[in-house]
């Protein structure tokens, strides 16, 4: 048994994050985003962690590739991970490579405590004990522990040169296999595109890479196992529908360029109210009057927006959502907690699993109710307190209890919405303590968190 003799299971900490911003600007924001993730783990002390992260050596990697090896030599040798004796990290470093690089990093730490993990060899087809810490990069294409591909240009051929990718590895615990996914899923490259139809091309795009995705690893090659998808999938709320939604009572004002005639702005006015300003649409504008609307209630009324994961319902299955959009939030410390004005907001970063790994959860989760699905965000109020939900601050998602930021008064039409009622936060979540920031920081770059507790056994389910 996996962990202490008389444990019920072993602790399993997945996290994803998208951190181009932490190497652009790494005095600011590295030792802050660090301190947090130990936070984090503290908080959970799991016996088996895996951190996937996307953009890996930030937007502007060719400059900013260079802060990469402080920051894993960090990581791996300090205090909070030193029980952590054995590691994998796998950084896709190759920016030259135009055919391979995915920007993408994974690490995977192993408790001092957890006995007979082992890793899978794509290539030998087998299983190799798991000792030590090693780190790979550049061509992580020759490394036989992982499967790496990046998608197609033709997936995304707006985009001259994306970075779009997965990297898969396997595990097995107490005779117990398991696939876990480091993916990064295609953007919207223009809100006015998205805004079209309903569902937009984009989704379709995201929706045929994330097929691949799934095709590619239950595939003929090797065998079946359960898996655990966690990245940043892109996926949007349906723009169309959130527009007429918000917009419901509004006239839309349509202007193009002089010279093509091209549509560049949207404006949306209010039809009375001396005609307000509610939303401008552009390109890379999002600028809707009352920010507060997908924060109200950890944003529970967008959800039904939240389309794209049905289409594989069958094959993919999510814990409930119950903190607010997680995207595309500022970073500037000054803003507050401030969405940026460039997207609608939505739940990018995820954490999803196959229908047989839910079952190991759920099956564990009778023994012992230890299950968490969080998004750790900018701390407002950089205080110790909980939030409404008794979940713990994680900034926009702190509810009455936060005394440094007060509700904003709404008008009549701030938000046309349907009448949803809210979902029950899981009775499992464990509070979260945030971080004090250091006045004049620029804030976190977020991490979304997914905590469970399994028993890995023979007859779990995985095999």
């Amino acid at each position: 048994m996996a962990g202490k003799a008389a444990a019920p299971g072993t602790a399993v900490l997945l996290v994803t994050a998208n951190v181009g911003s932490l190497f652009d600007d790494p005095e600011h924001l590295q030792e802050t985003w660090l301190r947090e993730l130990y936070q984090v783990v503290h908080t959970h002390k799991p016996h088996f962690m895996a951190l996937h992260c996307q953009e890996f050596g930030g937007k502007n990697y060719e400059a900013s590739m260079s802060h990469v090896d402080k920051f894993v030599k960090e990581l791996l040798s300090s205090d909070a991970m030193k029980e952590y004796n054995r590691a994998r990290v796998y950084l896709d470093e190759n920016f030259k490579s135009q055919e391979h690089f995915t920007a993408l990093g994974s690490f995977y730490f192993l408790h001092e405590s957890l006995k007979n993990i082992y890793q899978f060899d794509f290539k030998a087809k087998k299983y190799r004990k798991v000792t030590g810490k090693e780190i790979y990069s550049d061509t992580l294409e020759s490394t036989p522990m992982l499967e790496k591909e990046k998608f197609p240009q033709d997936y995304f051929p707006e985009c001259k040169w994306s970075r779009k990718g997965f990297v898969r590895t396997r595990w097995c615990v107490a005779d117990c296999a398991f696939d876990l996914v480091n993916i990064h899923l295609f953007h919207d490259a223009s809100n006015l595109v998205a805004w079209e139809t309903s569902p937009s091309v984009y989704s379709g795009i995201r929706h045929k890479a994330l097929g691949y995705v799934l095709d590619r690893i239950i595939d003929q090659r090797f065998e079946k196992v359960s898996y655990f998808v966690f990245g940043d999938f892109n996926f949007r709320l349906d723009s169309k529908s959130v527009v007429e939604t918000l917009c419901t009572q509004a006239t839309m004002q349509t202007v193009r360029a002089a010279d093509t005639n091209e549509v560049v702005k949207l404006i949306f006015r209010e039809s009375d109210n001396d005609r307000k300003v509610m939303l401008q649409l552009e390109k890379k504008l999002f600028h809707y009057f009352n920010q507060e609307v997908f924060r109200d209630n950890n944003g529970t009324a967008l959800l039904e927006f939240d389309k794209e994961l049905s289409v594989f319902k069958d094959r993919l299955y999510e814990l409930d959502i119950s903190f607010p959009p997680s995207y595309p939030y500022s970073e500037d410390s000054g803003q507050g907690a401030q969405y940026m004005d460039t997207r609608c907001p939505a739940w990018c970063d995820r954490v999803l699993m196959s229908p047989s790994a839910r079952e190991l959860i759920l099956k564990s989760e009778s023994e012992e109710k230890v299950v968490t699905y969080d998004h750790i965000g900018p701390n407002v109020c950089m205080g110790d307190h909980k939030g409404s939900d008794g979940s713990g601050s994680r900034g926009p998602s702190a509810g009455p209890a936060c005394s440094a930021r007060k509700p904003r008064p709404r008008s009549p039409h701030s938000c046309r919405r349907p009448r949803r009622p809210a979902r029950a936060p899981p009775a499992s979540r464990r509070p979260h303590t945030p971080l004090r920031l250091r006045p004049g920081r620029r804030s976190l770059t977020y991490l979304t968190v997914s905590s469970v507790r399994v028993t890995f056994s023979r007859n779990s389910g995985f095999l």
